[in-house]
């Protein structure tokens, strides 16, 4: 029988993955590189999409080879790809109008901030609150807290069409294609010929509604975003997204998946129940929970999202975010505190404390509870006793408090019993970070053996469409724990005080930047400072039972 192999492709951040995987979902072949980002402007953060193009079809071509593979042998693909980040082009030349714009873009912060404070959104808090009180609908409930971000796509795009002269024309001659990076990527792969996004791409956007599964009329009006320009959005996996041009690797790949880079990691740690969650700690820190068949109506500041749909089957997820992680510890890196993030862990556990130091991981801004665009990253509390290594501890423990208050949100929201977290991404090598997410949370703590769980998940859902496997439990069965770490209520109880103090550094930081020239400075440095970390190069430390964990 002839082998089967699967081939996915993995856009984050900072970093475009390739690998194959065989029928038993084990690594046969992969090769990665560098997303180049582009500063032009004090917050701009931009993708070039040639060069992204040109990388891709190189990475691809690369874990051929690296697995002695040809793309007349790979028999589907599957795509993830992080969100929020887009691009508008002629619907006549295909050309883009601008670079992609990201989601660490602050270009818009004008905005968010007069659309927040303005009369009319607060009128349709309100009139939210007011048909909630009514109706008992879920969706109102949301709508009644619902605050503008910038990681948000709705409100970068507003500002391309309201700047970019000839995004603006062709948008009012019906003739601009709007498409976040996914949906870009399927255009480009398919020889122009689709125009798909699917809904777990398509509800982070902010104009997307996940309780009714359509785009958002009232945001479209609201902002005059063309529903042209839209595509057409659709199941996460299926034969809808056809195959790739035979021009690009020589032969067509049938494209079985295409999805959000965290759904994608919810699939590679087999987050399939309600109740399921999974952290990825890698740019940014991204809480998620398994919410069943129902959307979360936040109070305190998770965003409802879809998690997958297909066919019948339409899960949602809860999600926390904290946009700066792997960022930070690069910023650190640059500043010299540490030469090597692999001695992060070493360095904090080498002090029994962080001396009174707190460090506020806010450069681009804060997500739940707080929900604060303009709070400022620093250092509280240090005094001549401080060292190296407290710095190091300081920036660590903030990673995991930010981490535990997340939880905090979730737990205070639902009722859902939760019994542990899967870790995944680069930070997540991190043993002290790992532990304390632990210790703070009370859950076991579960770290694979290869923390890129997002290319994972993308063969798990293809592989189900080709029938490798015959449902999720037997995913569930080739799941590979690496680590667990074990909570200490012991070190729960020591950290109430500092965790207390650190809670009051923050609120002192909140609300730091009043003007929009230095808050998007800020978050230009911290951007320019932060390329990926790779599973390779972060934090791998030897596994010690000293810490409550146990490891293979």
């Amino acid at each position: 029988m002839e082998e089967k192999y699967i081939l996915t492709l993995d856009i984050g951040t900072t970093t475009i993955r390739a690998f194959i995987y065989n029928a038993r979902a084990e690594t046969v072949g992969k090769s990665t590189e560098q997303v180049v980002l582009h500063y032009p402007s004090p917050g701009f953060v931009e993708i070039d999409p040639d060069e992204l193009w040109t990388s891709i079809v190189a990475v691809v071509q690369r874990s051929f080879k690296d697995a002695g593979l040809n793309a007349n042998q790979i028999t589907a693909m599957g795509i993830s790809t992080q969100r929020g980040t887009f691009i508008t082009w002629s619907r006549k030349t295909a050309k883009p109008f601008h670079r992609f714009i990201t989601w660490k873009d602050l270009r818009a912060d004008k905005l968010v901030r007069q659309w927040n404070e303005s009369y009319t959104w607060k009128l349709v808090r309100a009139g939210s609150y007011v048909l909630y009180l009514i109706l008992r609908s879920k969706r109102f409930r949301a709508g009644s807290v619902l605050k503008f971000m910038n990681t948000q796509t709705t409100l970068r795009l507003t500002w391309a069409l309201q700047n970019i002269l000839a995004l603006k024309t062709a948008a009012e001659n019906n003739e601009a294609m709007f498409g976040s990076l996914d949906c870009w990527l399927l255009y480009k792969l398919t020889g122009n010929k689709i125009h798909m996004s699917d809904v777990s791409s398509a509800s982070a956007t902010g104009f997307f509604d996940p309780f009714t599964m359509q785009w958002a009329g009232w945001a479209l009006t609201f902002f005059n975003i063309p529903m042209s320009a839209l595509p057409t959005v659709v199941d996460t996996a299926g034969d809808h997204f056809t195959s790739t041009s035979p021009s690009i690797w020589g032969h067509a790949i049938p494209i079985r998946s295409c999805m959000a880079d965290q759904t994608a990691s919810m699939w590679g740690s087999c987050c399939f129940d309600v109740g399921d969650v999974k952290l990825t700690m890698g740019t940014g820190t991204f809480f998620n929970i398994n919410t069943g068949t129902s959307p979360h109506a936040s109070v305190s500041g998770l965003y409802p999202i879809v998690g997958w749909r297909l066919g019948e089957e339409l899960i949602y997820s809860a999600e926390g975010a904290n946009n700066d992680t792997a960022s930070i510890i690069k910023w650190a890196q640059a500043l010299g505190l540490f030469s090597n993030p692999q001695d992060t862990a070493e360095i904090a556990m080498s002090v029994p404390d962080s001396d009174g130091v707190y460090f506020i991981p806010a450069f681009s801004g804060l997500g739940p509870p707080y929900n604060d665009g303009t709070a400022a990253s620093g250092f509280i509390g240090m005094k001549p006793s401080t060292t190296r290594a407290h710095l190091v501890r300081a920036v660590l423990e903030s990673l995991a408090f930010r981490t535990a208050q997340l939880y905090s949100c979730v737990r205070t929201e639902t009722t859902i019993r939760f019994t542990s977290i899967r870790l995944d991404g680069g930070v997540s090598n991190n043993d002290f970070i790992a532990q304390l997410v632990a210790d703070l949370t009370g859950l076991l703590v579960e770290r694979p053996m290869d923390v890129e769980m997002s290319s994972l998940g993308c063969a798990h859902i293809v592989g189900l469409q080709l029938g490798l496997w015959e449902s999720k439990e037997a995913l569930r069965k080739i799941r590979r724990v690496g680590c667990v770490f074990k909570p200490r209520p012991q070190v729960k109880k020591l950290y109430e005080g500092p965790m207390a103090r650190w809670e009051d550094a923050v609120k002192r930081m909140c609300g730091w930047y009043a003007d929009n020239k230095s808050l998007q400075s800020i978050a230009t440095i911290s951007d320019s400072s932060s390329n990926s970390l790779t599973p390779q190069s972060s934090f791998k430390i030897a596994a010690e039972n000293r810490n409550g964990s146990y490891c293979k």
